[in-house]
Parts: structure tokens; sequence; C-alpha cells
């Protein structure tokens, strides 16, 4: 969602003062976040339900429960909102196919999210394997660590200094060895374009000799291995100024071509150190969600990401993947009041009606996050209580359950009263009724917002639903709510999300304005923690420390609903391996593990 792309964190069982082998590691992932470009458009399909008798009814119609009802209420009102050509047919829907069971050594994959650069000092590649370029260590498909130009790393008794000794028989593509000098320009280079990559805790960076590479950070840092997981190696002798638009690199994919807004195609790396993919030639197309199912009915493409709103369609010749993910679904609100103040940009902070907890926190009480998964998203999706949903240092008492009694209880108590029973609360003249905005184009984030607009209203609060670009957006989010994703398998996620200096910038991050010294004092100790456990338990307390906290029983800045399934249509027999727990990006996360794909 946001253009920033932080690097995000991980932590080892214990630290070791030297080692020849990797250390236990746990739970690892990397995050992608998924640039601000278009991602799909809308498609709405019109769930009916027999006119029998029953205790919900909606004009002249007789529903059998709730659900229905919301089916219907959740279909007109994204049918107001949203022009459209016709809607998708159910059923099978033919393709021009191939002949599925011929072996094949090209792949054509549709995606909606293209990079603005391969240079991986630029951000490329940044919580997700970078492709072109090879890693020190990286990813497997079980989340933990392995080596891939290192061999071996240890860490000094002070947690400040890491030793990495690099395997000697890497190149780039153009015939040159990959050396310890290149590792000391990659991470030079990339602290000095202080681009997406959080490098500020790294000091020095020093070459010991052509196989072995030191770095000397500012402070003990939980998340280093995780930032150095997913920073591509750039060769010094080979850099320049459009190395991002034709690189050179050691991974397993050599770059061929790229057409901006088009293509990218990408070769196997004959010379690769690792095992070679059986992929010989991959095309990377860029298309809008709706084009890329249109692709996939023509039979055109072999991957295409789709959207939930799409996904229960049959297509001949291919079957539907689908991946679990932390790709949340959630939306802001101000904590500060209207009192005229603006950014540094000049845009306003703070909202009259969504700066009252006891209105945060109704919202969140509210919403029935199963019915919203299963409605607005055909079931691709399941409640979300916090961005650390599914991670071992999220706190359980976070979760909450429905409780619209107590979510009205919550607004009379504090004198949020509908006298003039129109429907929606007030109190002492303010009125409940905010904006929540959302990227245009987006059908996922659109539904979940309509269906949650729609159960608030049992409680007195109006919202309405917009769709906005995202530079009018960047504009407006310090005063309405919006709309966002998030997830990542790492907890440094909630360390931008809410440390207090991350407050109204243009980063997406915290834009509501949360700012509290309780829980910097719990993030920052989490951060510089030197034990897997003494970092969860600070990252669980800043979360609910049985008084307060960033979740949604406790300061409540984000309302949380849902995590969506990431969706690809596959064509048969093609293999896309294990995938790993997808972070927020359902475009990217799909290739970091491109070189395992095979025809089958």
């Amino acid at each position: 969602m946001a253009v920033s792309t932080h690097s995000k964190g991980c932590f080892v069982e214990k630290y070791y003062v030297s080692h020849q082998e990797m250390p236990e590691i746990r739970h690892f992932s990397s995050g992608f976040m998924i640039p601000r470009s278009g991602i799909m458009g809308v498609r709405v399909k019109l769930i009916s339900t027999p006119a029998k008798a029953g205790r919900w009814g909606l004009g002249g119609i007789l529903l059998k429960n709730k659900k229905a009802l919301f089916h219907w209420i959740l279909f007109g009102m994204i049918i107001m909102s949203t022009f459209f050509g016709c809607a998708l047919q159910h059923g099978v829907v033919p393709s021009e196919t191939v002949d599925n069971n011929k072996k094949r050594e090209e792949v054509v994959v549709a995606i909606s999210t293209e990079p603005s650069t391969l240079d991986p000092c630029q951000g490329w590649g940044h919580g997700n394997m970078p492709l072109i370029q090879s890693t020190l260590i990286k990813y497997n498909d079980e989340m933990s660590f392995e080596y891939d130009l290192a061999v071996n790393y240890s860490l000094d008794e002070t947690g400040l200094v890491w030793t990495f000794k690099l395997r000697d028989d890497a190149k780039f593509t153009d015939g040159e060895a990959v050396t310890a000098q290149d590792v000391v320009f990659t991470f030079e280079t990339a602290k000095a374009a202080q681009a997406s990559i959080d490098l500020t805790f790294l000091e020095k960076v020093e070459a010991i000799n052509d196989t072995t590479v030191t770095f000397l950070l500012s402070k003990p840092t939980s998340v280093f291995l995780n930032t150095i997981a997913s920073v591509g190696i750039i060769p010094a002798h080979a850099y320049g100024a459009d190395y991002g638009m034709n690189p050179i690199g050691s991974g397993p994919w050599k770059f061929v071509q790229w057409n901006p807004q088009e293509q990218l195609i990408l070769e196997a790396n004959e010379d690769y150190y690792g095992i070679v993919p059986s992929i010989k030639k991959v095309t990377i197309v860029f298309m809008a969600e709706e084009a890329a199912f249109a692709a996939v009915q023509a039979g055109q493409v072999d991957v295409a990401l789709t959207a939930a709103t799409l996904a229960d369609k049959t297509i001949e010749g291919y079957h539907l993947e689908r991946v679990t993910s932390v790709d949340n679904r959630g939306f802001t609100l101000p904590v500060l009041p209207n009192e005229g103040n603006v950014t540094e940009d000049g845009y306003p902070i703070g909202n009259n009606v969504t700066c009252n907890l006891e209105i945060r926190q109704a919202i969140a009480y509210a919403i029935d996050r199963e019915l919203v998964a299963e409605v607005a998203l055909n079931g691709f999706a399941t409640p979300c209580y916090s961005e650390n949903d599914k991670m071992p240092w999220n706190n359980p008492s976070v979760m909450i359950e429905t409780d619209v009694d107590y979510a009205k209880k919550l607004l009379t108590s504090a004198g949020w009263l509908d006298s003039d029973e129109d429907g929606i609360v007030e109190k002492d003249g303010v009125v409940a009724a905010f904006t929540v905005l959302y990227p245009s184009g987006d059908s996922v984030r659109q539904a979940v917002a309509m269906a949650v607009a729609e159960q608030v209203k049992q409680i007195g609060i109006q919202i309405t639903v917009e769709g906005t670009s995202w530079d009018d957006l960047s504009k407006h989010m310090f005063s309405n709510g919006v709309m966002m994703g998030w997830g990542a398998a790492n907890p440094y996620e909630s360390y931008c999300l809410y440390y207090s200096k991350g407050a109204f910038q243009e980063d997406f991050y915290n834009p509501e304005g949360y700012q509290s010294e309780k829980t910097d004092k719990y993030l920052s100790a989490a951060m510089e923690a030197l034990t897997i456990e003494a970092a969860y338990e600070n990252w669980q307390l800043a979360q609910w420390d049985g008084e307060t906290g960033t979740c949604m029983k406790g300061v409540c800045p984000w309302v949380w609903i849902v995590n969506v399934d990431h969706l690809y249509y596959v064509r048969d027999g093609l293999d896309i391996g294990r995938q790993q727990l997808h972070p927020h990006g359902a475009s990217m996360p799909l290739l970091q593990n491109l070189h395992t794909w095979r025809w089958i």
C-alpha cells in the first residue's frame, strides 16, 4: 500500500559470541509494501436468496436471516458507488489454452504492481528475494534463514559487531567475482540513498579481506538479520545512474529487458552458484486485476494475481491457488481533535469525531469480522485483530468479540445520544459522522469499508466511504479515516506504525497521530533486545500491558478488520512451489520462490 518499504524484523533464539553454524531462527518472513499504483478493478456478484418467510426484510423482499440481508445491502451499496459494465457470469469461462501437459521452459506472469526500480539500494526486492541480485542470507519456504552469499556469520559479545564470511565462487553476470568490497559498496550506497531501507543503526561496514566483511551497529538491533536478508548485493565496478533500469547481479535470474508499464523479462542465470532454475525465461506483465482476469480467460498468461471479488470463477485449464497471508485490512482513526493544526506540508490534522476514544472502540466492537470476510470477500479472508496476527510476538489478549450492546453502552455512557432521532448519535453539537477514504479501483478495500459502514449504522455512527487517488488520499489522511493494508511477518512494522516520531509523516505508517511515551519505551526495548524472550515480551506489552496499549481495547488508533488471502489463477501443469507466508502486497511475494517453479 505504501511507497515506504521499511526493513522488516526477525529474531534469533539467542545471540552467539561466535559460531560456525547458523543459530536456530524462528518465524521469519519478509514484508513488502506495495507501491501506490492502482491495484484492481471492481466486479460485483449478486448473491440471491430465495424469498422465504423470515425475520429480516428488505423492501418487498423477505430474507431468511441477517446474513442474507447483509448480502443485499452490500450489493446495493457497491452498485451505487461503482460504475462498471456487465457483471461476470457464473460457471465455467472458456479459455484458449495450450496443451497443459506440454513441457515448457517459459512462463508468463501477470501482476498488478510494477517496481519503480531494479536497484536494491533504492528499495528493489526489499522484503522479498530481489531475483536478479544475491543476498548475504535468505529465507527458505519455512520462513527460516539460510545462507546465500554468506557461508557463516558471528556476533560479538556486545551485540554490535556482526562478521560474515562469503563464498568464493559467486560471480556477477558480467563474469566479475563477488567480493566483500561489493558488500561494503552496497550497504554504503543504500545508507546514503536513504530510500526505503532503514539503515540508521548501521555505523560502519568494512571489508577485512575479499571474503570477510564486518558490520558495526550503533546499538543492538533485533531486526538486523531481516534487513540484510532482503538487500541484494550490487557490483561496485558496474554501478551507475542507469543501474536501476539495467541491473547486473549474481542471483538466479539475469536481467534481459524492461519495458515500463508493459513487461519485465528475465532469464535463468546459467552461471548461478546455486541450483539453476528449471524455468529458463520469465515474462512478467503488468496489468490491473480485471485485465489479468481477461488474460487468463484468453489463455494468454500462465499465472495471474486476482482479487477475492473475482476468485469464485472457474476457468478451464486453470486452478486457483489460495495463499495464507499476514496481509491485513483496517482503517486509521485520527486520535487528535481538529484544532486547526496542519502538517509541515499544510495538510489538516485531526478529526472531532474520531478523536473520542469511545467512538473508536465502539466501532471496533460493533464489527462482525467473520461476516465481513464471508460476504464482502467471498470467504477469502479471516478476522483480524492486530497487525501481528499469526505471529509469535502477538499478544493474544488483544482479541475482542463482536459486542454491539457493549458498543452502544460505550457511546451512551460518554454522552453520545440520538436526540433528534435521525439514527445518528451526537454529543455537544458534534454529529458522529466522518469519512473513510480508500484508493479508487481497489475493490477489496472498497468492499470491506462499505461492509463496515453498513454495520456501524446500528450503533448510530455514520461512515461515508469515498474512493480517491493516492495523491489526494495522502493530503487528507491526517484528518480522515483511511482503509489501509499492512502486514509483515516481523515486529518492526509495529515500531513503524506506533513509534511517536513517525506521527504525521507521509509514509502512511502513523497518519492518525498516535504518540505515547509508554509505548515508545516498550518498542525501543523490543528493538534493542538481545534475546527473543525479551523482545517478544516488549512487543506484546506495547500492544496491551493490562491497562493500555496500541490494540483496539486500548487506545485503538486502528480498527483492524480482516486478513485477506492472496489469490492466483495458475495454469494447470505449472507448479509454483511451496509459497511462503505472504506479507502485504500480493504481487511481489508470489515471485520470491520463482527459482523453484517448474512445469510438470
